[in-house]
């Protein structure tokens, strides 16, 4: 039986197969039922027919007998008579059967019917020769059986035919479901024509389920978009303070590492808030703040800017020479999602060496030697993708913003890690051109 995938879930049968199974059986069943039923009238009406056959041709024996003292039984073809006045004795094989008609006897390997009945104290039996009977009795029977088959074939096309035509509309409607992409605007399911008003209910209600989602998608976006721009004002502020007070003369050393804190900090929360910003608008409309990249050039920025997390650890930074990879894209995301991996991969390392490398087409790599994380901790930032909020994990913006990032931008985020013996973080910007229209 045709089965469809669901995503996360099992194959499951469709509603028109399981319709078109659950009448089929049914009709099966009745067939059963009648056939069975046909079988025993037909077994109870056989056996009055023999009793009165046989009962009449005994009566006759006997009434003659009181006329003609003399009369003799003679048998025919298929009727033999035993124990009565001219018949044969009773052959061992009848010997213990009571009076009254007793059917499926073999006698000779032929099916007999047999009709005792007491006379004078000593048992008078007719035996009726029933195997060419029998024969067409099975012949029927196979027939019957056949014709039920026949019919519950010809019904189950007609009925998948039926159910085929009542099931359109609903398949239409599921099809147009599972077409629906997140990303595009004609989301909606139009009610087929002819459909029942089952079918209009569930389009109805689907349709009005969009609605309330997309005013609910849009009054998020809008917001997350109108505090992001309200936030870019302090951040300036702080930052440019941050930056004009550092340069006064005769700063204290620890006076002047605050304030370098301070600008890290700015510089990481303006890119909290561009990653915010990318995730508020819609891919499509992302080409304006896009541009070309140059990866090789960029991933050297982005380690020195990163250095200063390992200071005090036994812990270098090396950087592979790399080729030249040119992406279309955000630059403060591009920085953001780099920076953040790389900063995981400091702040999880105490010694050893951390490896960063650029891959063709456009995938940077970052190997550590740090603590690693097991199967279950990689697993919980996938699924963390499935429920909102997220959280934060340790520093920067966090893995799971990162993983919704790459997401939204189709780009892809791999984790490779031994617990205990470091972790490979692959970030992979394919199609390269992600804020293009898909």
């Amino acid at each position: 039986m045709p089965t469809e995938a669901t995503p996360g879930g099992p194959r499951r049968s469709s509603l028109r197969n399981r319709i078109l199974l659950a009448v089929v059986a049914a009709m099966a069943l009745l067939s059963v039922a009648v056939i069975f039923q046909g079988l025993v009238v037909n077994e109870y009406v056989e056996r009055i027919v023999w009793k009165t056959l046989l009962d009449g041709e005994l009566d006759h024996l006997l009434e003659r007998h009181r006329e003609e003292p003399g009369y003799r039984w003679v048998d025919s073809d298929n009727i033999a008579l035993y124990g009565g006045p001219g018949g044969a004795p009773v052959p061992p094989a009848l010997t213990g059967y009571g009076p009254g008609l007793h059917d499926d006897i073999l006698v000779g390997g032929r099916d007999t019917v047999l009709l005792v009945r007491d006379i004078d104290d000593r048992p008078v039996m007719l035996a009726l020769d029933a195997e060419p009977l029998e024969a067409r009795e099975r012949e029927l029977a196979a027939v019957i059986i056949a014709a039920a088959l026949t019919t519950l074939l010809l019904a189950t096309l007609a009925i998948g035919w039926i159910v085929a035509r009542l099931m359109r509309p609903l398949d239409a409607i599921a099809g147009r479901i599972a077409a629906i992409q997140p990303d595009r605007t004609d989301r909606r399911v139009p009610v087929p024509p002819h459909a029942s008003r089952e079918v209009a209910v569930i389009a109805d209600a689907f349709n009005q389920f969009i609605d309330r989602s997309d005013r609910f998608v849009d009054r998020e976006r809008g917001f997350i978009n109108q505090a992001s721009h309200e936030l870019r004002t302090p951040i300036a502020v702080i930052a440019g303070a941050a930056t004009l007070a550092a340069r006064e003369p005769g700063l204290p050393d620890a006076a002047r590492g605050q304030l370098e804190r301070i600008q890290r900090t700015a510089r990481e929360v303006e890119q909290l808030v561009s990653l915010l910003l990318v995730l508020a608008k819609d891919p499509a409309r992302l080409a304006d703040a896009s541009g070309p990249i140059g990866l090789d050039a960029l991933l050297p920025e982005i380690v020195d800017q990163h250095r200063h997390l390992a200071e005090g650890k036994d812990l270098a930074i090396d950087v592979d020479a790399l080729a030249p990879v040119t992406l279309v894209a955000p630059l403060p995301i591009v920085q953001a999602a780099v920076g953040n991996l790389l900063r995981n991969a400091i702040e999880n390392s105490d010694r050893g060496r951390i490896r960063v490398r650029l891959e063709q087409p456009a995938r940077v790599v970052i190997e550590d030697p740090g603590h690693g994380m097991s199967p279950e901790e990689i697993s919980a930032i996938y699924a963390r993708l499935a429920r909102e909020g997220g959280g934060h994990d340790g520093g920067g913006i966090g893995l799971t913003l990162i993983a919704r990032l790459c997401e939204h931008l189709d780009w892809r985020l791999d984790i490779a890690s031994d617990h205990g013996q470091g972790t490979t973080t692959v970030l992979d910007f394919r199609p390269g051109d992600a804020p293009a229209p898909r």
